[in-house]
């Protein structure tokens, strides 16, 4: 049948682009296996998850009454590159603020560092695949000169280079085949990590101001903000009411 021709057509082709399309296929492989894993690796859930965002949202609808404890708490049951982030200011809460700055700028640096790791191999795939192809292409037509210049007299010439053009062509088609495919997913990966790392920025700049308000009267670890809220501790982590309520306490006889 027609398609059956077809398909026999297609694979004589590939068989016939010569040992070059062995690591074109293997390009081919990276490059389905790269989109699936950053498609799964860069959902909404795995960088910013909404309920991550509601939570937060929840414990400091009230300006100046933040609860590092329980926001730490909070990225512990979300683990994901915003979480990360949040934590890492929360860690250098009450020290200065360009401190806390640099802190939280390295650690969205390394997160998107993270999530671009796997495009980096479709823009490499987009890259180089044409180039693999194209020298493919000029080997096969080197040769097919070449062959074409050995022919004997009275043989058809034409024809012979014009298979030999055709076949050595496969190759190009091939790498083209897989570079676009890898530039489309490798932009549409890089805009989606563009726009979740901005929302996190947004939500790092509504909560700066209240992690401000700790500079220089508390300092905390992972194991205190932790313990704490393991221990279900919800009190407030603001040093000053604490102490209040220490003056306040009646003296003992």
């Amino acid at each position: 049948s027609p398609d059956q021709t077809a398909q026999l057509s297609l694979l004589s082709l590939i068989i016939k682009g010569g040992y070059l399309m062995i690591p074109l296929g293997v390009m081919s492989i990276l490059v389905v296996v790269v989109v699936v894993e950053r498609y799964l690796a860069l959902r909404t859930n795995r960088v910013l998850p909404k309920a991550l965002l509601e939570g937060i949202a929840n414990l400091n609808a009230v300006p100046g009454a933040m609860d590092p404890r329980r926001t730490y708490r909070l990225c512990q049951q979300y683990p994901s590159a915003a979480a990360t982030v949040v934590q890492s200011m929360l860690l250098r809460i009450g020290r200065p603020q360009s401190e806390i700055q640099a802190v939280v700028n390295e650690s969205l640096q390394r997160e998107a560092s993270r999530l671009h790791r796997g495009v980096r191999w479709l823009n490499l795939a987009a890259a180089v695949s044409p180039l693999m192809g194209l020298f493919g292409t000029v080997w096969g037509m080197i040769q097919a000169f070449f062959l074409t210049t050995q022919l004997e007299a009275g043989q058809n010439k034409a024809d012979f280079l014009a298979e030999g053009i055709y076949v050595a062509l496969v190759t190009t088609l091939a790498g083209l085949t897989i570079a676009i495919p890898a530039a489309i997913f490798a932009h549409y990966f890089e805009g989606k990590i563009q726009t979740q790392f901005h929302r996190i920025e947004e939500l790092l700049f509504q909560l700066l101001p209240q992690v401000e308000r700790y500079e220089g009267r508390m300092r905390v670890s992972a194991q205190t903000l932790w313990d704490d809220s393991v221990d279900g501790d919800s009190e407030s982590a603001d040093p000053a009411p604490r102490k209040s309520r220490r003056q306040n306490a009646p003296l003992e006889s």
